[in-house]
């Protein structure tokens, strides 16, 4: 942290009561300006301050989106902890769940999730444990056995799922409906073309393996 050097002033009364009288005038001056006294000057610490304006516009855009992401992201982890004392890779395997109420499998819950399976397990234990999803074996597959949530397990997600989009709608509320709309269009259009232009660098990888 930055701090500021004192300045020692001369005893003499006069220059003693001037010195005081200075900086209080001064305080007032800077209030006015930034609402308290000592408001440190902003520093941008995410992603997008890595970059300048002579960077390509598609790093910066790449990171702009990157810093959108990652701050509603952390907005909504805050809050999950705050009002439901959970996590948001809890309520993401359980949304799953609510999506597919027959339920998933481990395997199956990986790789919607993209995380590994020793997460999925560990995440899966804890909600055993609190009564809110159940394993229930598959018929005809004995090393196998679906996740599904429990009654109790449902009504949690629907109460954190209606606070979840209430705090969304809110983040997003800058923007118009059009704009939403736009950009909507405008980033399901990016991520197909780059779903097609992994699929394409992978067959491009295999076929030169052969």
């Amino acid at each position: 942290m930055r701090t500021l050097a004192r300045v020692s002033v001369a005893a003499e009364p006069g220059a003693m009561a001037d010195a005081q009288r200075r900086p209080k005038r001064r305080r007032e001056s800077v209030r006015a300006l930034s609402g308290r006294a000592d408001a440190p000057t902003p520093v941008a610490t995410d992603p997008e301050s890595r970059v300048h304006d002579d960077h390509h516009e598609t790093l910066r855009l790449w990171l702009r989106l990157l810093t959108c992401t990652l701050t509603i992201e952390g907005r909504v982890r805050a809050l999950l902890r705050e009002r439901f004392a959970t996590t948001l890779p809890r309520f993401d395997l359980m949304a799953q769940l609510e999506r597919n109420p027959k339920g998933l499998k481990m395997g199956e819950l990986s790789r919607r999730l993209m995380v590994t399976g020793g997460n999925v397990t560990g995440i899966t234990d804890q909600l055993v444990a609190e009564g809110l999803v159940r394993r229930e074996p598959i018929v005809g597959d004995r090393r196998a056995y679906a996740v599904r949530l429990t009654p109790r397990g449902k009504r949690a997600f629907d109460a954190m799922a209606v606070e979840h989009e209430r705090w969304v709608e809110a983040l997003l509320s800058g923007l118009t409906r059009t704009e939403r709309g736009r950009l909507y269009a405008l980033l399901g259009r990016l991520k197909t073309t780059i779903r097609e232009r992994n699929a394409n660098d992978v067959t491009a990888a295999r076929e030169k393996r052969t």
